[in-house]
């Protein structure tokens, strides 16, 4: 017998003397190399944590040296991964963002509006493809956590795609293929590319995550600001296939230097795939784990909402007799307000209660959209303030996600990732029915919408166009005060556990 079969034979014998759990860990800490010190190989159990998920590093690692790894929170390593996933941002989620201009174009060009349902089907094409890139998340994060040295393929073959996608685009007029092309295989392309940002930012940042979440972010509403300004000219100059054929090459031109510094802090032989598991033992994890499931309803609702303006803004500008200049700076102004938006709310969810924070954002919102827009934007100076309040109060919801997931992703990348995925989701459910509703709602009949209960009051914004945006407005609205509801119910259900823990506190201080 050979020495490999007995050390073969001699290692199942000790392994059936061991029990079910020494196994499991063994199996999944890989061997170190033969040049390397054994004292410095690193060992992360994972243990349920107190807030009822499971975590990584929830116990002291055995024998741990982290001398080789870059800083947390600092260093090169991780400024520069978070300008360029910043970049990357802007470019994933500016175009569909932005995408009300081209809206205003098609709706404009009897080569699309001489087609059946052109103007049903137009507008789906920016949220169908902000939506596929949001409910992508928990189909692309198991993959990515199961196979992590696959995370750099994924965002090459994805620039790719949101090359193609556009490139492919700009030589159709069909307005099916441009859904398709310029909505959905775009989105698909958008996914690979941002889903693995998300997976490397909580490893870079653990005590800034907040703030650096809010700057990654500020990427989409920073695209937003530059594409409406850029847009007009090109659209004008040369129309829409060439301006799809001009946008693709510069966006492969941006992307492609960047990927090498989009890349991950741990060895990614180190991470495990983890999933929410809620234990459901005892009231304080069951409280937590109701509450981020409260949170995923609110943020659906917030999502049913929150896109409608960003996609009919310009069409509401144009109604309102503005020139294209004017309707891309109503847009842009949006988007300038989402960055101050997302950056301070990000900031701020590493210093204060994120249900507070979330809370007083749905409903400040709901009131901006009721009394800026519905009353004042009427003319060019009520539309601009509507547009600016928005994207400060409404832009900065996507911030306070850190908030909540940092207590149940301790300092588990992957869980990190999947609960980041199960909102994305959810706010993309949002996103895809809200053009659909919004789009019957200013196609019913003027005579018959808000507008006319208004009617006695002068100039509204409820009147602008005919009245055809009246119950867009209030449905709007009505989304945001709904989800803060929602959120008034977490609040008081994660005041209700605090509560319960300082009593328990107590009450162990007086036994001892």
């Amino acid at each position: 017998m050979t020495r490999s079969h007995i050390l073969l034979s001699t290692t199942m014998s000790n392994a059936s003397e061991n029990n079910l759990e020494s196994i499991e860990l063994a199996m999944q800490i890989p061997l170190p190399a033969s040049n390397l010190n054994p004292s410095s190989v690193s060992v992360n159990a994972v243990l349920p944590s107190d807030d009822g998920f499971s975590s990584i590093d929830s116990i002291p690692s055995i024998n741990r040296n982290q001398s080789s790894l870059p800083p947390v929170d600092k260093g090169f390593g991780a400024w520069s991964f978070l300008t360029a996933a910043f970049v990357v941002e802007a470019i994933v989620w500016g175009f569909p963002t932005s995408f009300g201009v081209f809206l205003d174009v098609y709706l404009k060009d009897t080569k699309y509006t001489a087609q059946p349902k052109a103007s049903s089907l137009l507008p789906l094409i920016g949220p169908v493809s902000s939506g596929i890139i949001y409910c992508s998340g928990p189909f692309i994060t198991p993959v990515i956590t199961r196979y992590p040295y696959h995370k750099r393929t994924f965002m090459y073959v994805g620039t790719l795609l949101c090359w193609a996608s556009l490139f492919a685009a700009s030589y159709t007029t069909q307005i099916l293929p441009l859904v398709v092309l310029q909505g959905a295989l775009y989105a698909i392309g958008g996914s690979m590319l941002y889903i693995p940002c998300i997976s490397y930012l909580s490893e870079w940042f653990h005590h800034k995550r907040g703030f650096a979440n809010g700057v990654v972010s500020a990427g989409t509403a920073v695209g937003g600001i530059l594409l409406p300004l850029i847009l007009p000219p090109l659209l004008s100059s040369y129309g829409p296939p060439k301006t799809l054929r001009i946008l693709s090459i510069a966006i492969a031109l941006l992307l492609v230097p960047l990927l090498p510094l989009i890349k991950g802090r741990l060895p990614e032989s180190r991470i495990r795939a983890m999933g929410p598991t809620p234990r459901g033992r005892g009231n304080t994890e069951w409280t937590r784990s109701m509450s981020f499931w409260v949170l995923v309803v609110a943020n659906t609702l917030q999502g049913f909402g929150y896109f409608v303006p960003i996609v009919w803004l310009p069409t509401f500008a144009s109604a309102l007799n503005l020139n294209s200049s004017t309707v891309s700076m109503a847009l842009a102004l949006l988007n300038c307000g989402s960055v101050i938006g997302r950056l301070t709310t990000g900031y701020l969810s590493d210093k204060i209660n994120p249900w507070t924070l979330g809370l007083s954002t749905l409903a400040s919102t709901s009131a901006a959209t009721f009394i800026l827009w519905g009353v004042l934007s009427y003319n060019l100076a009520g539309l601009l303030s509507f547009s600016v309040a928005y994207g400060i109060l409404a832009g900065g919801w996507s911030s306070t996600w850190n908030g909540f997931t940092k207590p149940l992703s301790a300092n588990d990348p992957n869980l990190f990732t999947t609960l980041y995925g199960i909102l994305l989701f959810s706010r993309g459910l949002g996103n895809i029915f809200s053009t659909p509703i919004s789009s019957a709602l200013t196609s019913l009949d003027s005579n018959s919408t808000v507008s006319s209960t208004f009617n006695h009051s002068g100039h509204l914004g409820f009147n602008v166009g005919g009245g055809k945006f009246g119950k867009m407005i209030v449905y709007v609205g009505t989304c945001f005060a709904a989800a803060a509801l929602i959120a008034l119910v977490g609040w008081g259900m994660d005041a209700a556990r605090r509560r319960r823990s300082l009593e328990r506190q107590a009450g162990q201080e007086q036994q001892s």
